[in-house]
C-alpha cells in the first residue's frame, strides 16, 4: 500500500472470543467460561468470511501462550476467502529466518499474495522462557533487527553465507522466491524496538493512545526512520464499541466493566505489571489511578483504558457514537496513521455490525484524511 491509502483490519481471536472484556485476550480471568465461544475452525471461519464481506481489508492473526499457531490456521483460512489479507504475527524467538522464508513463500504462493506478517519479539521474560527463549529485552530486539535484516535479503536472492551475531547460513539449496516480499508490521515503544522498526519494518504499530501522545511517537520514529534513509507507514490497535448514539455506547462498557469483580482486575493488573515491555507499561498507565468505571477511564475525548484492566497489549477501546468513533480515527488518520486494526466483542457480530456502520463512513473520509495529512 501507499502511504496515503487507507487500511482497516479486524483481530482473529484464536484463543476464545465472546461478549464480554475477558473473552478474548491475555490474561485468562476464567470469569466467563459457561456461553464463551471456544476457537473451532468453523467459528473462526465465520470470522474470516465476515470480515471480508464486511470489507475489512485484512486480518490480524496473533500468537501467544493459550492462543493457536497462526501460521496454520491461516493456511486452512486464507481459502476461506478471496481478497481478506492475513497479517500473520511471528516471534524471532522461534523461529529461524531462512525457513520463516520457505513458510512465508509458500504461504504468499497459496494464498496469491495476501501474506503479510506482524514480527514481535516478545513482551515478557516468563513467555518467552516457557517457549526456550532465554534471551533479555534488549537481545531480544537485537535478535529481531538482524533477523528481519537476514529475511529481506534472503527473500532479494542475497544474504547466503551470513555470519552474525544470532544467525548463520549456508549455502542456499532454494531458488529466492519470485512473489512480493510481505509487509512487514513492527511495534514497540522502547528505545531498542524503535530502533528495529525504524531500519527494517514497513508498518510501524502502536497501541491505542492519545493522539497527542501518538503524535509524539509518530515524529520520533519518522527522525529515526530518516536517519536510517526510510520511510515509516504507521499503524494503530484499537477495540472499539460502536452505537447509534453516545449514549448507548457508554451504557456498554458500564455493563462491561461492572460485571468484573475488583479481585480479577487486581490479579490481571499484578501480571501485567510483571511485563518487561514498555509499551504495555504505557498502556497500564493509562489507568492508574483511576476507579474502574466508563467516564472514568476515558483518557482523552472517547479513547477509554477500561480494556487494559483485564486485558494485556491493546487495552483502549474507542467508544462512542458511529459519528463519533468516525470522527476520533479520522483524528488519528490526519496524523498520518494509515493503519487501523480494530476489534470488538464478539469479534463475529462485531465485523458485521462496525462493517455496516463505522467503514462506510471511514471510507467516506479517506480523500479528506489522506490529503490533510499529506500536508501535516
Amino acid at each position: 500500500m501507499g502511504t496515503d491509502d487507507l487500511e482497516l483490519n479486524w483481530f482473529l481471536p484464536t484463543n476464545g472470543d465472546g461478549h464480554h472484556l475477558t473473552s478474548s485476550g491475555l490474561p485468562k480471568s476464567g470469569l466467563f467460561p459457561k456461553g464463551e465461544r471456544a476457537p473451532t475452525l468453523d467459528y473462526l471461519r465465520q470470522i474470516v468470511r465476515a470480515a471480508e464481506l464486511s470489507g475489512f481489508d485484512a486480518i490480524m492473526v496473533p500468537t501467544a501462550s493459550g492462543f493457536e499457531d497462526p501460521w496454520l490456521i491461516t493456511t486452512v483460512l486464507a481459502q476461506e476467502v478471496q481478497r481478506l489479507k492475513f497479517l500473520v504475527t511471528l516471534r524471532p524467538g522461534v523461529e529461524l529466518p531462512a525457513y520463516t522464508l520457505h513458510k512465508a513463500a509458500t504461504l504468499q504462493r497459496i494464498c496469491g499474495n495476501r501474506l503479510a506478517l506482524h514480527v514481535v519479539s516478545g513482551s515478557s521474560r516468563f513467555e518467552q522462557r516457557s517457549l526456550g527463549d532465554f534471551l533479555e529485552h534488549d537481545e531480544r530486539y537485537s535478535r529481531t533487527e538482524e533477523f528481519l535484516q537476514l529475511f529481506q535479503s534472503l527473500w532479494a536472492g542475497e544474504g547466503q553465507h551470513h555470519q552474525g551475531k544470532h544467525y548463520r547460513t549456508g549455502h542456499l539449496e532454494q531458488e529466492p522466491p519470485t512473489s512480493p516480499l510481505p509487509q512487514l508490521y513492527f511495534g514497540g515503544a522502547s528505545a531498542a524496538a524503535e530502533q528495529v522498526a525504524a531500519s527494517q519494518a514497513h508498518v510501524y504499530l502502536m497501541w491505542g493512545e492519545p493522539p497527542a501522545m501518538i503524535a509524539e511517537r509518530m515524529q520520533k520514529m519518522r527522525g529515526l526512520a530518516q536517519q536510517a534513509g526510510r520511510d515509516l507507514r504507521f499503524g494503530l490497535r484499537l477495540h472499539v464499541f460502536a452505537a447509534a448514539t453516545s449514549k448507548q455506547a457508554w451504557a456498554q462498557v458500564e455493563r462491561l466493566i461492572k460485571e468484573i469483580p475488583k479481585d480479577a482486575i487486581d490479579r490481571a493488573q499484578q501480571q501485567l505489571d510483571a511485563y518487561e515491555s514498555v509499551g504495555q507499561s504505557r498502556q497500564n498507565e493509562l489507568h492508574r489511578g483511576r476507579q474502574p468505571g466508563a467516564q472514568e477511564l476515558e483518557v482523552s475525548p472517547n479513547l477509554w483504558a477500561g480494556v487494559g484492566l483485564v486485558r494485556g497489549g491493546a487495552g483502549t477501546a474507542l467508544v462512542g457514537s458511529y459519528e463519533e468513533v468516525a470522527a476520533r480515527l479520522q483524528e488519528y488518520r490526519q496524523l498520518g496513521v494509515s493503519s487501523f486494526t480494530l476489534s470488538g466483542f464478539p469479534h463475529l457480530e462485531e465485523a458485521i455490525h462496525l462493517g455496516a456502520e463505522l467503514l462506510p463512513r471511514l471510507r467516506a473520509a479517506r480523500h479528506t484524511g489522506s490529503s490533510e495529512a499529506a500536508s501535516n
